[in-house]
């Protein structure tokens, strides 16, 4: 726990100054990048997301120590050990948020994310606000290949720090990184709501994870952010349950029990076995 929270407070001044760069830079260059309603909602998210992953932090870890005591590969902590913790959490993390996005259960969770019209460091704070509700189930197989969950956790908070960062549009292609890493511009894509970005780019820190699986688009047009059926002008409950509301009301409209639960666990673009559109998800 000591190391998680040294490196959010070395973070935490970089941050600082890379959004105030974000934010002069943008500023003398006439574009409207932030505004204050939306780095006013992405605080707000943020703070619920942690208070939650405070709350549910000590049973997740015991979790995943209890896992852990059945593990099936005993490591000597190193480079190699830390190393294949990384590249693992990212593989794990891609799913879970594929998931995310493929279930309209998980969707209602993510879309907080997501709901941003704005696209900028900042939003990377806007959180999945219930996700730590069940994200430390993804990371049990983790524990059982022999990796402790305070390294699991220490971990995920490194490539979430990564993750925050590129979330800007001040930095355009990487060269030879863009067939690593995530960069900016693979990130652009995974928050537009252009149809053909639609669910693609996945990947925290490593974007062959996309190219591998299919899921890969790179960024040819100017993106369009935020959701395909703009959530405006919620309050501040509604903006994490809006998406929860119109789940419940699909499941009602649904007369057949097989639809009601694909539609809860289906694509969240799927509209009843009667149709076959599949209209862009909200």
């Amino acid at each position: 726990m000591f190391k998680e929270s040294a490196l959010i407070l070395i973070a935490a001044p970089i941050y600082t100054v890379a959004i105030a760069i974000e934010l002069i830079v943008s500023n003398l260059r006439a574009r409207k990048v932030y505004t204050f309603k939306g780095v006013l909602e992405n605080v707000y998210l943020s703070v619920i997301n942690m208070g939650l992953d405070i709350i549910i932090r000590g049973a997740a870890l015991l979790t995943l120590e209890v896992v852990y005591d059945w593990r099936v590969i005993h490591w000597t902590e190193g480079v190699v050990y830390w190393s294949a913790l990384l590249i693992a959490e990212d593989f794990i993390y891609y799913w879970l948020h594929r998931i995310d996005h493929y279930c309209r259960l998980f969707w209602a969770v993510h879309v907080t994310h997501h709901s941003s019209e704005e696209f900028n460091l900042t939003v990377g704070f806007r959180s999945s606000v219930f996700q730590p509700l069940y994200r430390f189930i993804y990371f049990m197989p983790l524990a059982l290949l022999g990796f402790r969950g305070i390294d699991i956790f220490l971990m995920y908070s490194v490539t979430q720090l990564y993750g925050i960062l590129v979330h800007t549009q001040l930095i355009k292609k990487l060269g030879f990184l863009e067939y690593i890493l995530v960069t900016p511009s693979h990130h652009r894509v995974h928050h537009a709501s252009n149809h053909q970005y639609l669910d693609r780019n996945f990947g925290t820190v490593f974007i062959f994870w996309d190219k591998l699986f299919g899921t890969f688009a790179p960024e040819m047009e100017e993106v369009k952010y935020g959701l395909t059926k703009p959530v405006k002008d919620v309050d501040p409950i509604s903006l994490v349950t809006h998406e929860w509301k119109r789940l419940a009301e699909d499941v009602r409209q649904h007369r057949l029990w097989k639809d009601k639960i694909r539609s809860i666990i289906g694509r969240p673009s799927w509209t009843g076995s009667k149709s076959n559109e599949f209209p862009p998800r909200s």
